[in-house]
Order: structure tokens, then C-alpha cells, then sequence
């Protein structure tokens, strides 16, 4: 009997470990939810100014996230499966704005390795909403 519980012991952390894992881990598309939580998405833009950039998220395999001001601006580029929080972005800019179809090369972090590139599609403005 005492080994039977043992058995049902394992057999339930077993099945509760990837539960747990996906509620400690949120995918990608969770992470922008949460972070566009009462913001209304605006008409779409070509071009952000780098300029006016304050900051920049990489959602892991969805889209990155530029802070202009108190808005949020997201794109989900092409090969958005390739982006990774863990490596670099680098894109080469001759006009100081970063536009749509321009290309983002990644980079791992620790070794400089090329990993992949990503396609810029347009910038979607997030506003708070009121």
C-alpha cells in the first residue's frame, strides 16, 4: 500500500511539473497581452524615429516593443520565431529611422554568433485607453 502512494505521488508531480512550468514560463503572446493591458492599438506607421526611441522589449518569438513617450509601439516582424531575449539585435539605420522591411540581424549574447534575422513589418501604436 505504502508503495502505491509513493507511485501516485510520482505520477502526479510528474503531471503537475509542466502545469507548473507554463504558468512560471508565459509564452510570448501572454507576455505582450500583459504588457498592452489597457492600451488601445492605433492606425499602423512605416518608420520609427530612433531618436525618439526610449527603450526596446524583445518578446521571446512574437514581436518587439519600442517605448516613444507613454506610447508602446509593437512589431511582429517576419522570422519572429527567431527572436530571442538572450541575443542581440543589430540593424544598420542610414536615415535614423528604423522603417518596415528593414532587417534586424540576432546575434548570441555570449559567443557574437549569427543566430538569425528578422523582417520589420509595420509599427503598431499602443495607447492607454480614456
Amino acid at each position: 500500500m505504502r508503495k502505491l502512494a509513493f507511485l501516485l505521488a510520482g505520477a502526479a508531480a510528474l503531471i503537475a511539473g509542466p502545469a507548473l512550468q507554463a504558468r512560471d514560463h508565459p509564452s510570448g503572446e501572454q507576455k505582450l497581452a500583459r504588457l498592452l493591458d489597457g492600451r488601445v492599438a492605433g492606425r499602423p506607421v512605416s518608420c520609427l524615429s530612433q531618436f525618439d526611441t526610449q527603450d526596446m522589449q524583445v518578446i521571446d518569438h512574437t514581436a518587439l516593443v519600442y517605448r516613444v513617450g507613454k506610447t508602446l509601439y509593437v512589431n511582429r516582424p517576419s522570422n519572429a520565431d527567431q527572436l530571442n531575449s538572450d541575443d542581440i539585435l543589430v540593424t544598420e539605420l542610414h536615415t535614423g529611422q528604423l522603417c518596415r522591411l528593414d532587417i534586424g540581424k540576432l546575434h548570441d549574447r555570449s559567443t557574437g554568433m549569427f543566430t538569425g534575422f528578422v523582417g520589420f513589418e509595420d509599427f503598431v501604436p499602443y495607447r492607454r485607453a480614456g
